[in-house]
């Protein structure tokens, strides 16, 4: 006796189908898995076996064959516990193949008989959908995840037995109806960080209200206790709200990685990561023998703010150089090539110096040799990937304790999200979002310059020494400040205050 159950395997953030083809015959007993199972696959044999007995069935005492087609591509993971069982169950005749011959089903049993949640679940119904199945059977903890999917009929499961009878015309399980909007972004939760927090800093506070218009790379340098962290960790708070669109990649990858939290499956903020220095360059990037997403894939759509940016290790800083400038991240292992998104801004904070106090002749001891060596950690290529750069004074007393009120984030963000909507309806034919993630064709097209501005940056691109990137940036950071300030037409105001954001890695970094 054969049966066929549909279900998924992932390559990456992305799904691709995975038939179970269960068949019983006689012969000794046996239980054999074919298709390249992995050793978790390989497992499923006594999970499966276990399982069916303690949720009340008999299992076949025959030859049992499953093959897992494809059987050339890898199948790692518990998600094919429950397809296996239901296969060996409809082979046993307990239900008619028909029942679930137009439905994807996933789920790792446990002993008792139980269904487990798995990852990558969205992913999985995205691509089902996609192949015209509109119907899928998920554990219980995944059903919130799986309804996601508009369109997808969602039957969450909590065991075998409840399943088998749902599937036999018995007890019948209701189709999953998420309370509420399953789609609104709104943020419930409201965080205690605020740029109102933030004393004096006014300099670095514009440039991180620049970055966040354009989607700007930045990078903070002052001494310690000058707020750096301070102002990164706040920068999520003026960014504009994530769209449908950019929350279901987002949430995928989560999804992939396990990260989901309970009971708030769509992913609603863009997410902020900040890896600590001793992070190694695949952890960074994504890795592992099938590789999974990494820390910049993570912070896709969001930032990565990478804190004291010299003691990273310098391969890990080298890895990020095609992905800043791609928006993805390409991995190749032996089992095949993977590529994850990777579009993020890049928030980093560092020390003048070794000791952080440079040009303090009372506290700083530092050589100019440590100096050079410290900073030269950082390669030119990376930095020159960084769109804005800001120095940050110590911060006086009298700004400590002055009673005037800051900037909240949320006046900033008006601002931000006005200009990011302009940007939308500038790139609303381009595929894009960003100023920052123009191309060459797209900068000639949107930041043309007067004559007049044009030998302006014409005499700084001499002066300092820029590069054809650098080049680029300044126009783009020019194209977001105009947009700030609702200018159609860049003009010599707005070159002249970012170009100051590229004027200190000639006083610092060379």
């Amino acid at each position: 006796m054969l049966s066929i159950i549909k279900s998924a395997a992932l390559l990456g953030i992305d799904s691709y189908p995975v038939e179970v083809e269960v068949d019983l015959s006689n012969g000794l007993p046996a239980f054999d898995i074919v298709g390249l199972p992995d050793s978790a696959v390989k497992e499923s044999r006594e999970r499966v076996r276990t399982a069916i007995r303690n949720a009340g069935f008999s299992f076949p005492v025959k030859r049992i064959t499953v093959n897992l087609a494809p059987a050339d591509t890898k199948k790692e993971g518990a998600a094919f516990d429950l397809p296996i069982a239901l296969g060996i169950l409809s082979a046993c005749n307990l239900f008619s193949a028909e029942k679930t011959e137009d439905a994807l089903i996933t789920g790792e049993l446990s002993l008792d008989g139980s269904v487990r949640p798995v990852n990558g679940v969205l992913p999985m119904l995205y691509d089902a959908l996609r192949r015209g199945i509109s119907v899928s059977f998920v554990p219980f903890e995944n059903a919130e995840e799986a309804a996601l999917v508009e369109g997808m009929t969602v039957y969450p499961v909590h065991s075998v037995k409840e399943i088998v009878a749902h599937l036999s015309g018995g007890t019948q399980i209701a189709p999953y109806h998420k309370e509420g909007n399953a789609f609104s972004l709104t943020q419930t939760d409201t965080p205690d960080l605020d740029f109102s927090h933030v004393k004096g800093q006014e300099n670095a506070k514009r440039a991180m209200e620049i970055a966040a218009a354009g989607g700007h790379n930045i990078l903070l340098i002052g001494p310690p206790g000058s707020g750096k962290t301070m102002l990164a960790k706040r920068l999520p708070t003026i960014l504009p709200d994530l769209s449908f669109e950019e929350s279901i990649e987002i949430t995928k990858i989560y999804s992939v990685a396990g990260l989901l939290k309970e009971k708030n499956s769509l992913v609603r903020t863009r997410p902020f990561r900040s890896p600590h220095h001793t992070i190694s360059a695949s952890a960074l990037t994504g890795g592992g023998r099938i590789p999974r997403p990494g820390e910049i894939s993570l912070a896709h759509h969001g930032v990565l703010f990478l804190d004291e940016l010299p003691e990273f290790q310098r391969n890990a800083l080298e890895v990020m150089r095609q992905p800043l400038e791609d928006g993805k991240v390409t991995i190749a292992r032996v089992n095949g090539t993977l590529t994850f998104p990777s579009d993020f801004m890049l928030a980093a904070a560092m020390n003048p110096c070794p000791c952080g106090y440079l040009g303090n002749s009372e506290k700083c001891h530092c050589s100019a040799n440590e100096i050079m060596k410290y900073h030269r950690k950082i390669s030119g290529p990376l930095l020159d990937r960084i769109d804005l750069m800001v120095e940050m004074p110590p911060v006086a007393y009298e700004e400590l304790d002055s009673t005037i009120p800051a900037e909240s984030s949320a006046t900033i963000k008006e601002r931000v999200v006005c200009a990011h909507k302009i940007q939308l309806e500038r790139f609303r034919n381009e595929g894009i979002f960003f100023n920052a993630q123009m191309n060459a064709a797209q900068i000639e097209k949107y930041c043309a310059l007067r004559e007049e501005d044009k030998e302006l940056l014409r005499t700084a691109f001499a002066r300092m020494e820029l590069s054809a990137r650098a080049y680029h940036k300044i126009l783009k950071l020019a194209r977001t400040a105009a947009d700030l300030s609702g200018d159609a037409q860049i003009t010599r105001k707005h070159l002249l205050e970012v170009l100051q954001y590229r004027s200190l890695d000639r006083k610092y970094l060379l």
